[in-house]
């Protein structure tokens, strides 16, 4: 069981490094580390939304995942 939890934390971190760097490819590096401030305050549609939205999912099921781990390796 533990070793099945450890694959998946793998397994969700990559995709959460992935769904970050798909969301800042279409901005500025500036604009990644926090130099644009412009781009903060306006509303996202689309695919933008989606990925956005399953962003939080991934990151949410990461933090869950990471509970029950510690709890189970103890």
């Amino acid at each position: 069981m533990e070793t099945a939890i450890n694959l998946a934390m793998i397994i969700v971190s990559v995709v959460l490094i992935l769904v970050v760097l798909l969301q800042t490819k279409g901005s500025s590096f500036s604009g990644a580390f926090g130099g644009d401030t412009g781009s903060i305050y306006r509303t996202r549609r689309g695919i933008e939304k989606t990925l956005f939205q399953f962003t939080i999912g991934i990151a949410v099921f990461f933090v869950i995942l990471a509970i029950v781990s510690t709890m189970i390796g103890d």
